[in-house]
């Protein structure tokens, strides 16, 4: 990385070079110095600084900043370091214009086919046949009354050419409008991540996109850098640079080591201060989107040459996602390129779908046009016995080319491209709606994967309680008090050292001000247990801020910030004697192991044994928590001057402590999650509940909130107890032990951030029931990011969420609160749910469109519903209906039924029962009509009329009678369940009313001044009342197929399961690697076929072992990796590297590719992945060196030469 770093600055353009004074608007550096000094790291970085600065204090000093006490907040000198050293930002790709999105919609097959008709009919409508009045061409065109109605035949191609512009106009449209919801969406994100910055010594939050060069900026735990800068000073700062540099091992920073900061990495451990040294393109992350080219022209090339290597630098770059979580600031990855579309389960489902269905309409069309073809063949020409004369020929091909559209029509009516676009319309609306209820949607699929969610693993602090932390009961000098002491009861030596231990060993960002309204609480700011502490020393009647005042945090002499593995904070102090005193606090029973010595009710000291330690726990501990409270402990330590231990090593300076006092901290149940947790379990979904606090706390808040009831068989266990029953005597992780837990397990307490990703993988891995769980996370932490990104939807929390934990998730919770993700179940199961309306309602039209077109095709040689009327009930169908049915909104039934599993068929047996049915009746309806309507009507038959002749009546109510049966059946559709009351709720939907009546009036226009163009003749009221009559029969004849019960249909067979199980494994492959770029994931199917190749070639290596079995320790053994899923999943497979090899082209074809690149890339250790990062040069030779880089673990791996003897 370092030397692509360097090396960085050749490939940018440097526009800011000619602007450059010698010292840029009386700055004291230049842009270009900054950005090299950035490039350095360590030991180099650090002799750079004093070299040209002196120290970070003349760094800061030339910036014209001060370390303590920031920038003056002067606009004009903001906006001058903004035109100097550019702004924080990066800038997005440019979006698809509108006329990008119809030239894509314009793409559509079936279009193209209905556009060639369509011209072709336009061009022979136009040819006037030279002998048309012969009577040598047969009756083809006597039916043609006069010479203008002969001349309207070019009405029909250019309504279908007119008809077609509509379908990709809306097309287009829904697209555009999805695109700006989710740029709006992405932007909604960026404005919520503010950072801290000191400006006039004050300590202000700002958004991300306002930092400017100079800024010194507070850094924390879990924060993610949003830009680069220079460490000023830090306490136990340790940073998570894997997105950049792919080392997954934290590195320590100190002001006097390592000081360089970069952006895009997180903050693991620590807390500190830095000056801000480089923003937006020139920060690191910057220099990379700008080889990345985030301006797109690379990356459109890149696509189209499907990852070939002129992206090798840049893919170099690539910020790779680490197993800590830790991934690239993903916020500018979806700037730098347009949302990936993410395949979900329903996605999954419907895609099989409509391509079943289209292939039966395709089929069917195909049929009706050979049959029209036929029959007029072998009427004409056989029945008739004529021979085809020269100067007829433009008639019969005009009529071929009529048979050859309907058969289209068909074709079109028969393919429901309205479903893509109803699941789009559905999550779109759904996630703007979800924005109200508090759940801010990352990717669109979380909203429909939450609806089958069975469980729902949640922290306990802040989601499920009120995250407003008090201390209620506390230990102090051999007394349990049971509420805050009075101060006069407590000793003063006690009570200074308590207020000393509290005020200086927590962050000094954390605090509590006052109210902002009159008779509100205080407001809490900062970690909200040290909130309670410091809470605490208020209520003693004792004031923090003095203690801080007299102890600034540059005077602290020692930090251990607290993280999930020493579960407590410690901090050293130099006492005015030169000895040193150790403040500590963290989790009781962990700390009391550690003290050796208590303070007695006269604040002497007492020693405290394991005996005492039994007594307490019992007596203090169990107690406080049994009433649900979190047990804190508080100690503290002297050091001699004479004794200063070795400060690193952390187990012997934290030890032989003496226990200050006891604390219980109250953190109230949220009111309303009980209620919430209800709904959830009789919804089907089990909610656990995992947390770092100790077990009597968690079970006794579980209980309050019902996750446990009394009289019920679960368990309650500790993070250890978790692991013992999980893994065998070797220490591993067992599935089958894993599955003895799992379903019963409610609490996990004292659990660390892996034990919570061993959980939910093990629920989502696990094939006991009969369904695959789809699990939902909740987590806030650094470390919870692995769990969030493993989880089928990673809830983070908007407020007290890190960076770190929003990057990592799918759905940000902006309030903090279990109910709302409630609220995502409900809205996921409403996605489903409406997208089945519009299905079963669709499939109704399809089924009885393409049976009436093919059937009349074949009787009287001319499709009842004609090419432009079809295509005008395509799009109400399509486009509308997907529209009114899409936006349903949710109600609370939709939380009395259990989820679908992730197989369930789409279609259900009650849908299609009802599909069946109104087919049924609209077919009797519409055949009574075309072969005796014109009795019952007393009009002409409109059958077996001539070419271009004009429209008749009878066509017409069979056209009007059929879209009306529609128009009724779309309300019929708003129930899938087999609900009787199908108006139920319809005014709260005022969309789904708007476009019924719309049709409704768009018919009426149509049908009476539609004229030649739709082939309608205006109709009399009372045909108009008929028509409406047929249509309302609709709704009756829903009642009665209601009545029916579906459990006698055994015949009914449910259709649109989920992805079968051979192609189940390639979508589990592509959600368990998401490193693999997408365009690989097209690759896939041909690396599965590759792979079976590669295993008959694994038995010819096993031949060449054996000669080498000498040279082999080193290499894993093959029959390891036969599985396909095990392939993927060994180490070396992640893709963790991104310098590019070829190994998939002999060595004859590397100098070709030597052009291309800049230099052959080396040789990377990790040869291996290239076997599935470059499966575009699957050629036969590439397939004999690709075997060999696929096992050699090392670059000179004896397999290298393997590849001759292969």
């Amino acid at each position: 990385m370092g030397d692509v770093a360097n090396s960085s600055i050749e490939f940018h353009p440097k526009p800011q070079q000619q602007r450059e004074a010698p010292h840029a608007g009386g700055f004291g550096c230049t842009l270009a110095e900054l950005r090299s000094l950035m490039e350095l790291r360590g030991a180099e970085a650090l002799q750079k600084v004093q070299e040209t600065y002196g120290d970070v204090g003349g760094l800061c000093r030339r910036l014209k900043t001060s370390p303590t006490e920031g920038l003056a907040d002067n606009a004009n000198d903001l906006e001058k370091r903004r035109q100097i050293y550019g702004q924080n930002f990066i800038p997005p790709k440019q979006p698809k214009t509108f006329l990008q999105l119809v030239w894509e919609a314009l793409q559509d097959v079936t279009l193209i086919i209905l556009e060639v008709a369509a011209i072709v009919s336009l061009g022979l409508s136009f040819y006037a046949p030279p002998g048309e009045e012969s009577e040598a061409c047969g009756n083809v065109s006597a039916g043609a009354e006069d010479e203008g109605e002969a001349e309207a035949g070019w009405i029909e191609g250019a309504a279908i050419l007119l008809s077609v512009i509509c379908v990709v106009l809306v097309t287009a449209f829904n697209d555009w409008s999805k695109e700006k919801q989710f740029r709006g969406l992405q932007s909604r994100i960026e404005q919520e991540q503010k950072f801290t910055v000191i400006r006039n010594g004050q300590l202000l939050q700002v958004p991300v996109a306002a930092l400017v060069v100079g800024d010194i900026a507070q850094v924390k735990y879990g924060d993610l850098l949003p830009a680069d800068g220079v460490l000023i000073q830090g306490n136990d700062l340790k940073i998570d640079e894997s997105s950049l540099t792919g080392e997954s091992d934290h590195v320590r920073k100190s002001a006097d080591k390592d000081p360089m900061l970069l952006s895009g990495t997180h903050v693991m451990e620590g807390s500190g201060r830095m000056v801000v040294t480089a923003v937006g393109v020139n920060s690191q992350t910057g220099i990379i989107f700008t080889l990345l080219g985030a301006g797109g022209e690379e990356e459109e090339k890149k696509e189209k040459k499907a990852k070939k290597q002129d992206g090798a630098v840049a893919m170099e770059m690539q910020p790779l996602k680490s197993a800590e979580g830790g991934e690239m600031e993903e916020r500018e990855k979806k700037k730098a390129n347009v949302p990936k579309k993410e395949k979900s389960v329903l996605q999954g489902k419907l895609t099989k779908l409509a391509v079943q269905i289209g292939k039966a309409g395709l089929v069917m069309s195909a049929i009706t046009v050979i049959i029209l073809v036929l029959y007029f063949v072998i009427e004409t020409f056989v029945v008739g016995g004529r021979a085809w004369l020269a100067e007829c020929t433009p008639v019969y091909v005009q009529y071929f080319v009529k048979f050859f559209i309907i058969g289209v029509t068909v074709l079109v009516v028969a393919v429901p491209e309205g479903l893509p676009l109803a699941v789009t319309i559905s999550l779109a609306y759904s996630v703007k709606k979800m924005m109200r209820d508090n759940n801010l949607v990352r990717h669109l699929d979380a909203c429909e994967t939450m609806g089958n969610a069975t469980a729902i693993c949640s922290d306990k602090t802040g989601t499920l309680t009120t995250n407003r932390m008090t201390v209620v009961q506390s230990y102090l000098g051999d007394t349990h008090y049971k509420e805050v002491p009075a101060p006069s009861a407590l000793t003063p030596k006690i009570l200074d050292l308590l207020v000393h231990a509290i005020s200086i060993n927590s962050a000094y960002t954390t605090k509590i001000l006052p109210p902002e309204k009159e008779g509100a609480l205080p407001r809490q700011v900062g970690n909200k247990t040290e909130c309670a502490l410091l809470g605490f020393v208020l209520d003693l009647k004792q004031d923090f801020q003095p203690v801080r005042e007299q102890i600034p945090e540059d005077k602290l002499y020692k930090v251990y910030t607290f993280n999930s593995v020493r579960k407590s904070m410690s901090t050293v102090i130099r006492m005015p004697d030169g000895g040193f005193r150790l403040f500590s606090k963290g989790a009781s029973e962990i700390l009391l192991k550690k003290c050796t010595n208590i303070l007695n009710s006269n604040g002497e000291l007492r020693s405290f044994r394991p005996r005492d330690r039994d007594d307490m726990v019992k007596k203090v501990i169990e107690p406080m928590a049994c009433d649900g409270l979190r047990t804190i402990c508080i100690a503290y330590r002297d050091f001699s001057a004479a004794q200063e231990p070795d400060w690193d090593n952390e187990n012997e300076v934290v030890g032989d402590l003496t226990c200050i006092a006891v604390v219980g901290i109250e953190d109230p149940v949220r009111p309303e999650v009980p209620e919430a947790i209800r709904k959830c379990q009789r919804a089907g979904i089990t909610v656990r509940m995992v947390t770092g606090d100790n077990i009597n706390t968690a079970r006794a808040i579980a209980a309050k909130c019902g996750i446990i009831q009394p009289g019920e068989d679960f368990l309650c266990l500790e993070g250890k107890e978790f692991n013992r029953r999980i893994r065998n005597e070797k220490g591993e992780i067992e599935q089958e032990r894993l599955d003895k837990v799992w379903p019963k397990l409610r609490v996990l307490a004292r659990s660390s951030p892996t034990d919570k990703h061993t959980l939910v993988k093990g629920i989502i891995d696990s094939n006991t029931g009969e369904q695959r769980q789809v699990v939902a996370v909740t987590g806030d932490g650094t470390n919870d990011g692995p769990a969030l990104k493993k989880a089928d939807v990673g809830f983070a929390m908007g407020i007290a969420g890190t960076d770190v934990a929003k990057e990592a998730s799918d759905i940000i919770l902006t309030d903090d609160n279990f109910t709302s993700i409630v609220k995502a179940v409900m809205w996921g199961r409403n996605v489903y749910d409406s997208i089945s309306k519009f299905l079963q309602f669709q499939l109704t039209v399809n089924v009885v469109a393409v049976i009436v077109a093919f059937t009349g095709a074949c009787i009287t040689q001319d499709s009842p519903l004609k090419a432009v009327q079809m295509l005008w009930v395509n799009l109400i169908m399509d486009t509308f209906a997907s529209l009114a049915l899409a936006t349903e909104p949710p109600t609370e039934s939709l939380l009395l039924r259990k989820p679908y599993g992730r197989d369930k068929p789409l279609i259900s047996r009650t849908m299609m029962k009802s599909i069946l049915g109104h087919a049924v009746y609209q077919l009797t309806i519409i055949f009574t009509l075309l072969f005796v309507g014109e009795l019952f009507f007393d009009i002409d038959s409109g059958r077996n009329a001539p070419l271009h002749s004009p429209p008749s009546e009878h066509y017409t109510i069979i056209f009007n009678t059929f879209v009306m049966m529609q128009l009724f059946n779309e309300i019929n559709a708003r129930k899938i369940h087999g609900e009787r009351n199908v108006f139920h709720g319809i005014f709260s939907n005022p969309i789904f009313c708007t476009i019924v009546l719309g049709t409704f009036a768009i018919q009426i226009v149509i049908v009476q001044f539609g004229g030649k163009p739709f082939s309608c003749s205006p109709l009399s009221t009372e045909q108009w009342l008929w028509c409406l009559f047929v249509g309302v029969g609709e709704l009756v004849w829903g009642q009665v197929i209601a009545t029916i019960p579906t459990s006698q249909l055994k015949c009914l067979k449910e259709a649109g399961h989920g992805p079968g199980k051979d192609e189940m494994t390639d979508e589990e492959l592509a959600e368990g690697e998401e490193e693999i770029d997408h365009a690989e994931r097209e690759l896939r199917r041909g690396q599965i076929l590759w792979f079976r190749g590669l295993n008959r070639i694994q038995t010819q290596i096993r031949v060449v072992k054996a000669f080498r079995s000498s040279l082999y320790e080193g290499l894993e053994k093959p029959e390891s990796k036969t599985s396909i899923h095990n392939f993927m999943a060994t180490p070396e497979f992640l893709i963790n590297d991104y310098t590019h090899n070829i190994p998939l082209i002999d060595d004859t074809d590397v100098d070709e590719n030597e052009e291309r690149l800049r230099a052959p890339p080396p040789p990377s250790p990790n040869q291996n992945n290239n076997a599935i990062d470059s499966g575009v040069y699957l050629t036969t030779r590439g397939t004999k060196s690709a075997t060999s880089s696929v096992f050699s673990s090392r670059p000179g791996s004896p397999l290298h030469s393997v590849e001759t003897s292969l």
